[in-house]
């Protein structure tokens, strides 16, 4: 099937909704001709696509039908991450949040690997397999470190559960929306439980307005955590036998266990000696410009967190720039086959509404003009995580009810 795959192809198809449909064939050798009609050939190009996370994976299932697809992603399953923390409290929660690729990817192949290396021509992986493309899509985010299997992950969430109930007192390190959500989860279902969250800024949710950040901070607080502002850990101080930890502030916190909320690094450093190096700007993220492709190239994408687009890092918006990218994409192989001129969409950065939950039925929410706290945000956000539209995105019929 992988010869196939990666082999330049000029097939011939019915034309459904402009573009041929191909299916992978049973015995393993490509994709077939989902009808015995024969219409002009059609040159089907490949596209590769680094990274499986909300952004990558909407383009490997927007274009899926339309070009020979492949995701190359170093886990075997697609996670919404901003389910993590309520997944952590609520394992339950985990099933309707990680969902395998192979569940939304129907006819794409799926790579388990990391990416390692970038030429003009393919993408090289860390078992050493080179994956040729005509269009690659970079979508890497930040780097982190998930188990491979669903399965494994799954077990990861029931772990950290079982441990979280069988602590009676618990520490949280970083007071972004991680940290914070996953405080206000912990003391609106484990009330009884100490919990402290640690922060090294001076305020929370550095990332949105100071009214935002003073509205966690009194909702937190009045469920009894106790928030430490502008004090860092450092985790090699932490005296194991006594369940201590040690502020850069001198003062000790016990705790049974800690949970790390910090900001993690983005997922570029793989690219630093690639064919892109000189488009990774001073943060390392990859320039691009309005069509969201990398500066000083026609055929490479990049989209979600790893971009220099001025706006906040958001799952909804790195939706948004992968829908873009697909459009683009697909008026670019119709071009390729033969289509009128592809005109490409342009990217305009905005500005979001930002939603922090504060256990499962408040929410903060920065609106463009103002701030917003309580059951009404929390009534938009917190019901179901926006899973349901996230899950709809990918085409999964989820079957699950939202409480």
């Amino acid at each position: 099937m992988e010869g196939n795959l990666l082999s330049p192809h000029i097939r011939s198809a019915s034309d459904i909704g402009g573009y041929p449909q191909w299916v992978i064939s049973s015995s393993g050798s490509g994709r077939s001709s989902s009808s015995s009609s024969t219409s002009a050939a059609v040159c089907w190009k490949r596209v590769v696509i680094v990274g499986g996370g909300i952004a990558g994976s909407v383009v490997a299932k927007s274009l899926q039908f339309v070009a020979d697809v492949v995701l190359i992603d170093q886990k075997e399953y697609f996670e919404i991450s901003w389910a993590t923390m309520r997944s952590m409290v609520d394992p339950a929660f985990a099933d309707k949040a990680v969902v395998n690729h192979v569940d939304y990817l129907v006819n794409a192949k799926v790579v388990v690997a990391s990416a390692v290396d970038i030429t003009d021509t393919e993408v090289i992986t860390s078992d050493g397999r080179q994956f040729p493309y005509d269009y690659l899509v970079i979508a890497t985010g930040h780097s982190v470190s998930s188990p491979q299997s669903r399965r494994e992950r799954m077990d990861k969430f029931r772990e950290a559960n079982a441990k979280m109930k069988n602590s009676s007192s618990i520490l949280i390190i970083g007071g972004g929306p991680s940290g914070v959500e996953l405080a206000s989860d912990i003391a609106a279902s484990y009330p009884e439980k100490k919990v402290t969250l640690v922060h090294s800024g001076p305020r929370l949710l550095g990332f949105i307005g100071s009214k935002a950040g003073s509205k966690a901070l009194e909702w937190l607080r009045s469920k009894n955590v106790d928030v430490l502002l502008e004090q860092t850990i450092d985790l090699d101080t932490f005296q194991a036998n006594k369940g201590v930890y040690i502020t850069s502030a001198g003062e000790a916190i016990a705790a049974d266990v800690h949970y790390l909320c910090v900001r993690r690094p983005l997922g570029s450093a793989w690219l630093k000696e690639s064919v892109v190096k000189d488009c990774l700007d001073k943060y390392g993220q990859l320039m691009v410009d309005e069509h969201l492709r990398v500066k000083g190239f026609n055929n490479i994408f990049a989209i979600g967190d790893i971009i220099d687009v001025p706006e906040r890092k958001q799952g909804v918006l790195a939706q948004r720039h992968a829908m873009i990218v697909s459009k683009n994409l697909k008026a670019l192989i119709k071009e390729a086959n033969g289509g009128k001129e592809a005109k490409l969409g342009k990217y305009r950065p905005s500005m979001s509404i930002a939603m922090v939950s504060l256990g499962k039925k408040d929410s903060v929410a920065q609106l463009p003009f103002t701030t917003m706290t309580g059951l009404l945000p929390g009534l938009i956000k917190n019901r179901e995580l926006f899973l349901r539209k996230t899950r709809k995105l990918l085409g999964l019929d989820h079957g699950y009810t939202f409480l």
